[in-house]
């Protein structure tokens, strides 16, 4: 049996790192106050990181930064000044969702290690070797996925050296992470900037099945599940939990740890878990993990469960109500105190150092360092005064000459070395009182001194100067007759194929998120009419994959558009030209860059999340397109459980394979405010939630229509909650003329009524 098998804890403040720390955790991961994925977090400033780095490495724990969220083009310089702040440190590696800070880390920042984030909707075996040549050298899987389909996409990482994250403890998403937009849409906080307002934890009028939270669902638990997963290939156990405090990271660590450490020594897993239920939680399922998603996975309740656990476990009397719920108070203030006892003297100041001059006429110049650093030992004792000295000698290479001046040299040493301070030390003290008078060395050798202590100090690694990203070209767009953007449709019934007769416009096929294993319908139907653009979905998991697969190799399209990370790196290995679609949350030029240099892909839909400004700004690549989509569902969040559960109800106690493929059905929930949200599944798809609105953007053909070759309107009739469609050739026939630049504005909201475009004022 492996024995490595890294525990890998949360820090969202410094209190909760030291907690992981001292608990056992292998890693931690956390985030500064900016570019990371958990806004609600306290997060850490850069120098508290450098000393977390410092105290982390003393236990033998690696810390890992989350810069896990889109990224906005304004943006990289300052995201460039801190990676090449972040490049002089000890940092173990950084969690990354957004897909041109991959470019630029593997392009500019080499020595940093990737991991890519949970929001990147891992699923499939096609996009381990997507993100593979992104840079990625481990990957956190998404938490949908059961212990077969991680089985295979672990033997997959193996092929290819990428190593596999599992979240094994804290909350669940009921969406896919980075699929969900529900805050976004509504409220301009976005899941993918970590700005959630959790509306699913939201309370909803009271649904027919008698549910207040229907969307609601318990915390994620593995913990007797380690053997399957270690059996499975898993590297890294991942608890969540970066809003949580340090009672909790230390009581959650401590029992995984010695869950972990008891297993491998004698194969057998010896803890109860019952320490979890005495810290926040909302009870818990491993159903994902088993793969049986039913309505046990949901409670009626989003707030701590903890008590009312004590309560069922205990209470059988008025009395002893009472009881076990005053006892776990009392045992989680004791749980507190103790966490807080254990961190109080862990140290991650700036180190002192003070820095000794000394030399004479004819001899070098010597620098001595000296720095005190509190030992692992004093830390484990609490013993304050448990100090360690660590000092380094560094020799000018030239000796010292004579000066006519007293005090020059010692004059030009402070100068010169006062700002020494480095990310990890500060400078207390220059002592040259063992240098004589009269001396003189030149600038130059001071200047290597200085450099090579810099080099000591950090960790015997060169300074890494700092990255400026060369300026980017903006490529026109390549020229027709009328050089206008056109337009494009995208339909998910065959029988719309026919619009063909009434348009010239690009015809895109949104294909299933599901499949009957073999399926070849599909193939055929491609191959039958070649002028039908395929449109993949964002989520393809095990069978569902392999049939999308089939249908590019056995197609062989001319072009596709895909939403998913996989299929694209299919089509990049088959030849097939493709296009980013607009759920892979391309949000900047780096993006396109990566994805057209990496994989040769030919054109992308830039997010529907961003703002005019934050769209004009983005650069476009030689030979590369740019689609918009104007009119569409608003989706807010896509899941692989069912909403209609806890909604309208459902006959089945559980979802099963028929369900994906057979089910069809349409509803609403209504949140406390009045507003309420479409529930659509369609056969073959994934249970979703739309806004009651579509999305309908006149504004940007005025706007942007310079840096756009086309735009896209929706014809699939799918998130509609039941609403009747509009004429399709009516919709097709304004929105030609508004590209055209005739006025439609007064004609063509009476075909969509209920419209909205404010994503497009707000953005990120």
């Amino acid at each position: 049996m492996n024995s490595k098998i890294e525990l890998l804890a949360p820090g969202g403040d410094v209190d909760a790192i030291k907690a992981a720390i001292i608990a056992g955790a292998d890693a931690v991961y956390c985030g500064l106050d900016t570019f990371n994925a958990r806004n609600r977090a306290a997060n850490i400033s850069f120098d508290e990181l450098v000393g977390l780095i410092r105290l982390a490495h003393q236990y033998q724990c690696e810390i890992f930064l989350t810069l896990n969220i889109v990224i906005l083009e304004r943006e990289f310089p300052a995201l460039c000044k801190l990676l090449s702040k972040l490049v002089n440190t000890t940092l173990d590696g950084v969690i990354v969702q957004d897909i041109g800070l991959f470019y630029v880390l593997k392009k500019h920042f080499p020595t940093l290690d990737i991991h890519a984030s949970t929001q990147l909707t891992t699923h499939n075996a096609g996009q381990i070797p997507f993100l593979k040549q992104l840079g990625a050298s481990r990957v956190n899987l998404s938490r949908e996925l059961n212990l077969r389909e991680i089985k295979a996409i672990t033997a997959v990482g193996r092929e290819h050296d990428v190593l596999m994250e599992v979240f094994v403890h804290g909350s669940l998403c009921i969406a896919f992470s980075g699929l969900c937009y529900s805050t976004s849409a509504s409220v301009g906080n976005s899941g993918n900037r970590g700005q959630c307002s959790q509306a699913c934890r939201e309370e909803y009028e009271t649904t027919p099945t008698g549910n207040n939270f229907p969307l609601n669902i318990k915390d994620n638990s593995a913990f007797f599940d380690l053997p399957a997963l270690i059996e499975a290939g898993v590297y890294s156990f991942k608890i969540e939990g970066r809003i949580k405090g340090a009672s909790y990271v230390h009581t959650v660590v401590d029992s995984f740890r010695k869950q972990i450490d008891g297993f491998v020594k004698t194969g057998e897993l010896l803890e109860d878990g019952e320490r979890l239920y005495k810290v926040f939680n909302r009870d818990f399922s491993n159903a994902f993990l088993r793969g049986d998603l039913n309505q046990s996975m949901f409670i009626d309740n989003p707030r701590d469960n903890s008590t009312k656990h004590a309560l069922a476990a205990n209470a059988i009397s008025v009395v002893q109500i009472q009881d076990p719920a005053k006892s776990l108070y009392e045992e989680k203030s004791q749980i507190n105190a103790s966490v807080q006892d254990k961190i109080k003297y862990l140290n991650i100041e700036k180190l002192p150092l003070t820095l000794y001059f000394e030399g004479g006429l004819g001899t070098e110049l010597t620098v001595t360092a000296v720095t005190e650093f509190v030992s692992v030992k004093g830390h484990s004792t609490g013993d304050k005064s448990a100090t360690e000295t660590k000092q380094f000698v560094v020799k000018s290479t030239n000796q010292l000459s004579q000066s006519d001046n007293d005090n020059g040299l010692k004059l030009a040493i402070e100068k010169r070395f006062k700002n020494i301070n480095s990310t990890e030390f500060v400078l207390n003290e220059i002592v040259t009182e063992n240098l004589g008078n009269n001396l003189s060395l030149p600038f130059k050798d001071l200047a290597i001194l200085k450099n090579e202590i810099a080099r000591l100090l950090n960790h015997s690694q060169a300074i890494l100067p700092a990255v400026t990203l060369p300026p980017l070209a903006h490529h026109p767009k390549q020229a027709d007759e009328s050089n206008k953007a056109k337009l494009s449709l995208l339909i998910s019934d065959p029988a719309d194929f026919k619009l063909a007769n009434v348009t010239d416009a690009d015809i895109y096929f949104k294909l299933p998120d599901a499949y009957k294993r073999n399926c070849t319908r599909y193939i055929a139907l491609l191959k039958e009419n070649p002028h039908i653009i395929p449109w993949f979905p964002s989520v393809l998991i095990g069978k569902d994959y392999d049939v999308a697969e089939a249908i590019l190799e056995q197609v062989k399209p001319p072009l596709i558009v895909t939403n998913n990370t996989g299929i694209a790196f299919k089509a990049y290995e088959l030849g097939i030209k493709w296009v980013a679609g607009p759920f892979l949350n391309i949000t900047n030029s780096y993006a396109l860059m990566a994805m057209q240099e990496e994989f040769d892909c030919s054109g992308a839909f830039i997010s529907n999340e961003i703002n005019k400004q934050q769209i004009q700004h983005i650069a476009r690549p030689d030979n590369f397109k740019l689609f918009y989509s104007i009119y569409h569902p608003i989706l807010l969040m896509t899941s692989r459980q069912c909403f209609f559960q806890q909604s309208v109800g459902c006959e089945k106690p559980r979802i099963d394979n028929g369900c994906m493929l057979s089910c069809d059905k349409s509803t609403s929930i209504t949140n406390l405010k009045g507003v309420s949200f479409a529930i659509d599944k369609q056969k073959a798809g994934y249970p979703s939630i739309y806004n009651d609105d579509q999305f309908l953007n006149m504004e940007i053909i005025n706007d942007l229509s310079h840096l756009f070759d086309g735009f896209m309107i929706d014809l699939t009739n799918i998130g509609s909650g039941g609403k009747d469609m509009p004429d399709k050739e009516l919709l097709i026939q304004q929105f030609e003329q508004l590209l055209a630049g005739d006025d439609v504005a007064s004609t063509l909201p009476t075909l969509v009524p209920k419209s909205t475009v404010s994503q497009y004022h707000t953005g990120l």
